[in-house]
């Protein structure tokens, strides 16, 4: 496969979002989750209301990682008040990394990660944070690969289920 490109997209490649996010999410969360909770989310964080809104936040940013035909996976990172918990002007949220299941393990994540490191250097940030469901390994290991370190916990509420996600931080400077 040729390396992927990366791109900021906005409102006009709305519906590429909605549906790469949907897929990936379901790809990932399915076999572990009620089909009520799965639909519940859907519904909710990858309406078109939803994520207009997300689009037009100027303190968050998608990025598609993609080819010539096909889009590969998807990246939103999240600055100062538009953070799901710190909000912190010097952090920056990795709020979603996702990429479509077929391609696990072709370092599509690692770009896009990669990618997210280089706007918090590029803003002069201190430090890069996550949160990552307990119970998801295969993402705990990348980012524990590539050096976050655990911080605190939090719910996250899927549906009518409440799991707990583990907050990871990556200290870019002191």
């Amino acid at each position: 496969m040729q390396t992927p490109a990366i791109k900021k997209i906005g409102l006009p490649e709305i519906h590429e979002l909605q549906k790469i996010g949907k897929q990936t999410f379901s790809e990932t969360f399915a076999n572990d989750n009620s089909e009520e909770n799965m639909n519940e989310y859907l519904k909710g964080k990858f309406s078109l209301e939803k994520l207009t809104s997300e689009l037009t936040d100027s303190n968050s940013e998608f990025y598609f990682a993609y080819t010539d035909t096909k889009i590969l996976g998807y990246l939103k990172v999240n600055f100062a008040e538009s953070q799901t918990e710190l909000k912190d002007k010097n952090g920056l949220e990795i709020e979603r990394i996702y990429v479509l299941k077929e391609l696990h393990g072709q370092k599509i994540g690692q770009i896009l990660y990669d990618k997210a490191v280089q706007i918090a250097k590029d803003a002069d940030i201190n430090y890069v944070w996550l949160g990552v469901w307990e119970e998801n390994h295969r993402a705990l290991n990348f980012y524990k690969k590539n050096g976050f370190v655990e911080f605190d916990k939090h719910i996250f509420r899927l549906g009518d289920d409440e799991q707990t996600d583990l907050l990871m931080k990556l200290t870019l400077k002191s």
